[in-house]
């Protein structure tokens, strides 16, 4: 029995990112629908580390799992990092599989040429407070002032009077990028504590009073911990897919150049119903279909 091993760097296939992958959605239909009937298969073997995102790890994780327990030959290994090392490591050949919150164009140093886009789900981006915080809603402008340091008190914005403190994601941080690009309209953000993961961030706000941050929606459901709205419109499903709620982005699994092997049915398997209708949806991202609109690098949203 032939065994194809692809991409092996130190006895282990890479990813980069964070998780599974998604086919364009421009490919034939009869493409996808043969390269998901290979996702499963107990002649597939070798070892797929997938890093980067941390927005994108807990749907890695949970596709990977499935995925292994279908190809019983196969290891999936997924690691947060962020989304700008997911970028720089696939790029530069020590990774099969990057993942990434922003176009590979988005990101300095970054040879987007190179790298194949894989897209697999959709993901919101919120800010969040600690549950003492008094406050549920606040405007664009509001939270745009709060992150650049021209608002410090939560009585500026309706709240009681407390110390507003900021907790901001670290340089290389893809949900710092969609949030700043949404957010800051070009404007700096304050000088803060930074934390490298949406896990930590959660950690931290849950357990510090008057403290805000943004998370992924997967990391919404937590205690101690609250989402707000902006302008009233409150971070769901349903706002993001019209683009109501502005503050989403693309889940972007790269490989370098087009991937072969169990890299390549692993990123396969993400078309499939399985993981598009049941799990995608159950951690609290968004498919592919269900999107009213698409954007591109540039930040252009267009209706479908």
């Amino acid at each position: 029995m032939n065994k194809t091993i692809v991409g092996i760097i130190g006895g282990v296939v890479v990813i980069a990112a964070g998780v599974a992958i998604y086919t364009n959605a421009n490919s034939g239909k009869s493409t996808a629908k043969n390269e998901a009937s290979k996702a499963s298969s107990t002649n597939l073997s070798g070892k797929v580390l997938s890093l980067g995102s941390t927005a994108l790890q807990p749907l890695a994780e949970q596709v990977g799992t499935s995925f292994q327990e279908k190809n019983p030959g196969v290891t999936i290994t997924v690691q947060g990092g962020g989304s700008g090392a997911g970028l720089s490591q696939v790029a530069s050949g020590s990774a099969q599989i990057g993942n990434s919150d922003v176009f590979a164009e988005e990101k300095e140093g970054v040879d987007a040429s190179k790298l194949k886009d894989h897209q697999v789900a959709v993901v919101g981006i919120a800010p969040v407070v600690n549950s003492d915080v008094q406050v549920a809603n606040i405007s664009k402008e509001q939270l745009r002032d709060i992150f650049t340091g021209k608002i410090t008190n939560w009585k500026s914005v309706g709240g009681k009077d407390e110390k507003i403190v900021v907790i901001n994601r670290a340089t290389g941080s893809g949900t710092r990028a969609v949030f700043e690009k949404n957010v800051l309209d070009g404007q700096n953000a304050v000088q803060s504590t930074e934390q490298d993961s949406n896990g930590t961030v959660q950690k931290i706000v849950s357990t510090t009073p008057g403290s805000i941050s943004y998370l992924a929606f997967a990391y919404l459901d937590a205690s101690g911990i609250k989402a707000l709205n902006i302008d009233k419109v409150t971070p769901d499903k349903k706002n993001v897919e019209d683009n109501s709620w502005p503050i989403w982005a693309y889940e972007h699994m790269y490989t370098k150049g087009e991937p072969t092997g169990a890299t390549k049915a692993f990123l396969a398997y993400f078309t499939t119903k399985d993981v598009q209708k049941t799990i995608v949806p159950k951690l609290g991202y968004i498919g592919l279909t269900d999107m009213k609109v698409t954007r591109d690098a540039t930040g252009k949203v267009t209706n479908k």
